[in-house]
């Protein structure tokens, strides 16, 4: 990792150090998930069995998952396992209960009553990436609060051959339907239906290039999908009370994901900084993923603030996906953080909590849109109404108002679906 002196670095410097890995989302690739795409919409599941054995090397004789296979993968996980993801079912679920929301009816003036009627969006479809790390602690952040907020259908793709871990979680979750398609291929079928697949209103999940790729595409075309996808980042802010090791291990935890991946550390201390890139190197040498995580740290940075103010000030402007603050109060700071997706408070709150099983959703915005976007909630698979309701008397006192500023903007349509009840109204 370089490590960089903030008051040092000119404004372009700063710029430059705060910059993240360029995403490659080429013409290549935008042409590649076209191609995919056409297939899948043309061939349906004809293209989905063929799309699974040049993918994922695999010849399906069905992409839907039995009920045995489900059976097959709860007997085949340990106790310890399936206990693990028992508890952060129940954590997730709890944190995302909370989140139901409050009922809105008010009246703005008299007579006028206005309120929102919020309903589930209706099917909705869960990606889960496979891989060299199947991620099944995603199936708990994307079906619990989609049963809780009470979409009809749930959909779960994912590459063949799915694991016993997404098998199990996905029906301890509850999710309706479970298909063998991975990548690009998974969310145009989704998006566009297939004689096996159902086609639905909105896509969770993450993804590598080609998913994301995908996700942008069907987007264009009327599908919804939760946000956008960029690779992983984690910053911590830590000052001289901080334990090096476990700093050194939140950095690491990120950089194993992929070697897109991005990891920054902001400190007040130089004797930390460098204690913490011996932990660094230490902990490297135990790591299987050990050569992933130096890829991902060739992109990253150290950079030494004057003070922890300052490096609040830095962060703001990065806007990480998960922002870790270990210092020695780290609750003070959380009213000045602007910009991030999860926050992580405290030497005893590594990142890993989060992913799994504390309770908050691990699908956050990365690549800076934590500046606009926020994490994955149950209100993203709502949808809200507005409601109004007037009375003869609500009616009559708005009736100015409306008339005077249709008048003014010459809509004169707008101006007599008023006057016209005035009319009938005068005359009773």
């Amino acid at each position: 990792m370089q490590t960089l002196i903030w008051k040092n670095l000119n404004q372009a410097e700063r710029q430059t150090a705060l910059t993240r890995p360029a995403q490659t989302l080429g013409d290549e690739i935008t042409a590649i998930v076209a191609d995919i795409k056409n297939q899948v919409v043309n061939q349906g599941d004809t293209a989905l069995f063929a799309l699974a054995e040049k993918f994922d090397k695999v010849k399906l004789d069905s992409l839907k998952i039995a009920p045995s296979e489900l059976d097959n993968a709860q007997n085949a996980l340990s106790d310890d396992l399936k206990s693990a993801i028992d508890t952060a079912y129940a954590n997730i679920h709890k944190f995302h209960t909370a989140q139901i929301p409050t009922p809105i009816d008010t009246q703005t003036m008299v007579g006028v009553r206005c309120s929102v009627a919020t309903r589930p969006i209706e099917k909705v479809g869960l990606y889960i990436p496979a891989g060299s790390a199947p991620l099944f602690s995603t199936v708990l952040m994307l079906a619990i609060p989609a049963k809780i907020a009470g979409c009809k259908k749930i959909v779960l793709c994912s590459p063949a051959p799915i694991c016993d871990e997404i098998l199990y979680t996905a029906k301890r979750c509850g999710v309706d339907e479970i298909f063998s398609v991975g990548g690009a291929g998974a969310i145009c079928a989704m998006a566009y239906g297939t004689d096996s697949i159902p086609k639905v209103d909105k896509i969770f999940g993450p993804g590598n290039a080609f998913v994301t790729e995908a996700k942008r595409q069907v987007l264009m075309t009327g599908t919804a999908i939760d946000m956008p996808a960029g690779p992983s980042e984690v910053l911590v802010i830590a000052d001289n009370f901080a334990n090096p090791s476990f700093v050194a291990s939140d950095l690491l935890s990120q950089a194993e994901h992929g070697a897109d991946s991005q990891v920054i550390l902001l400190t007040d201390s130089h004797v930390l900084a460098d204690k913490v890139l011996g932990e660094i190197e230490s902990q490297l040498q135990t790591l299987p993923r050990a050569d992933t995580a130096r890829l991902a740290l060739a992109k990253s940075r150290i950079i030494i603030a004057d003070n922890l103010t300052e490096c609040v000030a830095i962060s703001n402007t990065y806007a990480p996906e998960h922002l870790i603050i270990n210092t020695d109060n780290p609750r003070q700071y959380l009213d000045d953080i602007a910009h991030a997706g999860s926050v992580f408070l405290g030497a005893y709150t590594p990142e890993s909590m989060g992913d799994y099983a504390s309770g908050t959703n691990h699908t956050l915005p990365t690549y800076g849109y934590a500046r606009t976007q926020s994490s994955l909630g149950l209100a993203d698979f709502y949808k809200r109404m507005t409601v109004q309701e007037l009375s003869v008397d609500g009616f009559k006192n708005l009736a100015n108002t409306v008339i005077q500023m249709a008048s003014a903007e010459q809509l004169d349509a707008h101006k007599l679906a008023v006057t016209v009840r005035l009319d009938e109204l005068q005359g009773k």
